[in-house]
């Protein structure tokens, strides 16, 4: 459906309406024809005393027909309805490997660069200084670029929670930006200006770091120290061989955890590098349809529990994140069985935590992803302005979902300790 049909219909009906009016039904009317398969003529009817007022009301009530009597009307994020079609997300199977390679000069003889260079032969190399601006302007076509650099700066830092959200004290070290999975709502999609991947040859001076910091320890016995923020932790681990400095390194300070968050089965060098109770190999978790229509490129669930084995019997525990959780309609019976394959599949004893966050984006990502991923649907879900400045579903909503499962998770995995990410205090303390 193009922008100039919906606006089209809608001043044909209501043909006084100003730049600002014309917006905001015309991202209702779209939403609701998506949502609903149907035409932007049955969502929005003529009628002889229609107005601008008594459309803006029918057509809330029916984009939000949970949320529309009780949330406040400010609430209701209605912006421009742009989409570009050249935006649109590239879903064709293929291997990561990058046509352009770039190479800092100070990198040039990493042990990361000369595995790269073994690694794709066919590649285009190229020595820079830094400052080259590398990479499409199109996110898409990110993984057709590889910058391997030394990192000055985001060694370590806490991780940036949500204002005024109920943290977890966690930690980060940011090894690599970018990533070749395709979520359709991944923040990097909106967040990352640089579309190449970026991966860090010094990680010997990001572990230099470890022992003189302070960190945040938060509701766990010990500090937690994940990757993960801007990459997947394990995806290109064949490459970067990250894991065989990283589990050593922790397995000496047992007064430490370490976390690898992943959604890959790329679990060869941890296996390599052996286990250690204090390093935490984690999954991100999902009921069947999300896994399969909206992480794309991703392994399926039952491949990723695999994984999580294969790592337990290495000698590693385990974490798993339902997050983000998506309501749709059957959501609650879709996540219970991913928790009961969970159950008859992974070892209880070896898993540390599992957190459970609600799907939550910028406002910024909710065009950016629409136009990836136009037959998405997620975006189809009730999303308010929240406390934080991003869009969330009602507050009843959320409640819903976690009473639903953080229970189910405690009963089935007693000894995990389960919370809450990046979320509302005030829905912390509801449940």
């Amino acid at each position: 459906m193009h922008v100039y049909e919906v606006e089209s219909y809608i001043l044909s009906v209501l043909p006084k309406l100003g730049v600002n009016k014309l917006r905001e039904l015309a991202r209702l009317v779209y939403e609701i024809c998506k949502r609903e398969h149907c035409a932007p003529q049955d969502v929005l009817a003529p009628t002889k005393n229609l107005t601008f007022e008594s459309a803006k009301k029918t057509l809330l009530a029916r984009r939000y027909p949970v949320n529309f009597k009780t949330a406040e009307k400010s609430r209701f994020y209605l912006p421009k309805l742009e989409l570009d079609e050249t935006l649109k997300a590239d879903l064709t199977p293929r291997p990561f490997y990058p046509k352009t390679v770039y190479i800092e000069t100070s990198a040039k003889d990493s042990e990361l660069a000369a595995r790269v260079r073994a690694a794709f032969p066919k590649a285009e190399f190229k020595e820079t200084d830094g400052k080259t601006q590398v990479g499409s302007p199109n996110f898409s076509r990110r993984t057709e670029t590889l910058l391997i650099h030394n990192e000055k700066y985001d060694f370590l830092k806490p991780c940036p929670c949500s204002c005024s959200a109920a943290g977890c004290g966690y930690n980060l070290i940011n090894l690599g930006f970018g990533c070749r999975f395709e979520c359709e709502y991944c923040f990097l999609q909106q967040y990352q200006n640089l579309h190449a991947v970026l991966l860090p040859a010094n990680v010997d001076e990001f572990l230099a770091k470890i022992d003189g910091a302070k960190f945040n320890k938060g509701p766990f016995d010990r500090p937690r120290i994940g990757s993960g923020e801007f990459t997947d932790s394990l995806v290109f681990d064949d490459l970067t061989r990250y894991s065989q400095k990283i589990v050593p390194f922790f397995r000496a300070r047992p007064h430490l955890q370490f976390e690898f968050k992943t959604k890959s089965v790329n679990i060869g060098g941890l296996l390599e590098a052996g286990g250690a109770e204090n390093v935490v190999a984690s999954w991100s978790v999902n009921s069947s349809k999300i896994t399969n229509e909206a992480e794309h490129f991703t392994p399926d669930l039952t491949a990723r529990l695999a994984a999580a084995c294969e790592a337990a019997k290495a000698g590693y525990r385990l974490g798993f994140h339902f997050d983000p959780v998506v309501i749709y309609d059957g959501y609650q019976q879709d996540y219970a069985r991913t928790v009961q394959e969970m159950a008859d599949t992974l070892p209880h004893d070896k898993i540390a935590w599992i957190s459970v966050g609600t799907l939550r984006f910028s406002r910024a990502l909710k065009k950016v992803a629409e136009s990836r991923f136009p037959d998405n649907f997620i975006l189809d879900g009730e999303f308010l302005l929240d406390f934080d400045g991003k869009m969330r579903y009602g507050d009843g909503q959320r409640l819903e979902a976690y009473r639903f499962l953080v229970p189910l998770l405690q009963k089935t995995f007693p000894k995990a300790h389960v919370y809450l990410c990046m979320e509302d205090p005030q829905i912390v303390r509801a449940l």
